[in-house]
């Protein structure tokens, strides 16, 4: 039995270089993230983190980074309750021209059977990563409610 996972493909109109920078770039997903701003120095064993209003809402380590190609870092959640509990997963980005498009396959795995952590992701990614494609083929985001980020799980 093979253990629960997230995979998103999509297709995006820009250059690796311009996805690796919206990526990576705190001014890019402050656009497109809700608001998050991310930091890191994008070398591998630094730290990770995600913050949302100030607070960091996840956080982890840098595991590859190669740029344009492939970023994967740890990824724990700070900021729920519900969520705590939940062990690190893994977020991997591989980035891969196709044609005049680059097609980004984000996989989230480490998930546990029956956990909550999952069902949030499953619901969060597709608003993040919808944003991110409009923001980089149209130069502006979709609006798509913040509360998008909370489904899939009870969080109250």
């Amino acid at each position: 039995m093979s253990k629960p996972q997230f995979v998103y493909v999509s297709y995006i109109e820009t250059s690796p270089e311009k996805l690796w920078e919206a990526l990576t770039s705190s001014e890019f997903t402050r656009q497109y993230w809700f608001g998050a701003e991310i930091r890191s120095d994008w070398k591998v064993g630094s730290p990770f983190a995600l913050l949302l209003d100030g607070e960091i809402t996840d956080s982890g380590e840098i595991l590859e980074a190669d740029p344009p190609r492939r970023l994967s870092y740890s990824f724990k959640h700070q900021k729920y309750e519900e969520l705590r509990g939940e062990p690190i997963s893994r977020v991997v980005f591989t980035i891969e021209p196709f044609g005049s498009l680059v097609r980004l396959t984000v996989l989230h795995d480490g998930f546990v059977e029956g956990g909550k952590y999952l069902g949030a992701v499953s619901n969060g990614w597709p608003a993040i990563l919808s944003g991110l494609k409009s923001l980089l083929e149209r130069g502006k985001v979709l609006a798509i409610p913040r509360a998008a980020l909370n489904k899939g799980f009870d969080a109250k």
